[in-house]
């Protein structure tokens, strides 16, 4: 009588056939799946703390009241911070030695002082700029001490403005390197003034460059404009996390105030996320190069086949 030999059953064999199963599985079904498993998790733990979940959905409405104040601080910041980015990179590279000391200087300064202590600069310091300057000069117009005089949400849209433009400043002239010396050469050899060079050869392509960065710089920013509210922003212009504080003050709900604009931020970053993705394919094209795969029975180029 012949013994029958069993399959092994040994750890890497069933890890080596798990291995196989899962590779028939589609990675973008796997990662659903993640994510699904994720959902649960907070499903529950939601359930187990016990939230307020009514209190949260009629929240909602009032919290993303303040959304369109939250896209004009940091649309505005990113505006400044693009033309001061700009201007703080062509001085960063210019010869001039003005260009580049004063383009330096604001380098070094907004990047080395907290974007917080800056709002509260240009909030409560730029005021009292003002009543110096009138005690000093008393003919000195009195709209123009009104001038340093900036609501909480101005100010901290240009305080925003000036730390990211900063930052972007590097990003702007490592784009700027970034295109080949000989693009400038050939506008050079053209007739092409200063400007013009810049205008239509180099910053066209270094847009590609630069644009991935900027759009990362935008989400970061638009997670920042929650800083404004420690300047004491009104409540008509509160922007989405001022209107979760307050809210949440108001019926002793904190938590469950965060936990619902930690959605909202969540929920604008995976849009503008999208975007910048759906951005970065378009300005792409025409660079990334594939060369497509020889098949056996395609014969190589007349130059190969002499190599051969």
């Amino acid at each position: 009588m012949t013994s029958q030999r069993l399959p092994s059953t040994s750890p890497g064999d069933r890890f080596e056939r798990v291995a196989l199963t899962s590779a028939r599985v589609p990675f973008r079904l796997k990662v659903v799946a993640v994510w699904l498993v994720i959902f649960l998790v907070l499903g529950l733990f939601f359930a187990v703390a016990q939230f307020d979940v009514p209190w949260m959905r009629d929240q909602v409405s009032y919290i993303t009241g303040g959304l369109r104040y939250t896209l004009y601080i940091a649309v505005g910041g990113i505006v400044l911070a693009i033309l001061l980015a700009a201007l703080g990179a062509l001085g960063r590279i210019s010869t001039n030695p003005l260009a580049y000391g004063i383009s330096g200087f604001y380098v070094s300064f907004f990047r080395g002082t907290p974007l917080i202590v800056q709002m509260f600069l240009i909030y409560l310091a730029l005021p009292q700029v003002g009543v110096n300057l009138r005690g000093s000069y008393p003919g000195m117009p009195q709209w123009l001490e009104q001038v340093y005089v900036l609501e909480a949400a101005v100010a901290g849209t240009l305080a925003l403005g000036l730390n990211y433009g900063a930052y972007m400043t590097e990003i702007f002239r490592a784009g700027i390197q970034s295109v080949s010396g000989g693009q400038g050469e050939a506008a050079d050899a053209l007739g092409m003034t200063y400007g013009q060079k810049m205008r239509k050869v180099i910053l066209p392509q270094a847009f590609r460059v630069i644009i991935p960065p900027t759009g990362n710089e935008f989400i970061a920013m638009l997670k920042d404009t929650a800083l404004v509210s420690f300047l004491g922003v009104t409540a008509t212009s509160a922007e989405i996390f001022r209107r979760s504080q307050l809210a949440g003050n108001t019926d002793f709900k904190n938590l469950e105030a965060l936990l619902v604009v930690a959605g909202i931020y969540w929920a604008l970053t995976a849009v503008f996320t999208f975007f910048q993705r759906r951005l970065e394919v378009r300005l792409s094209k025409g660079y990334v190069r594939t060369a497509p795969l020889r098949t056996r029975e395609q014969p190589l180029p007349p130059s190969r086949q002499d190599d051969t």
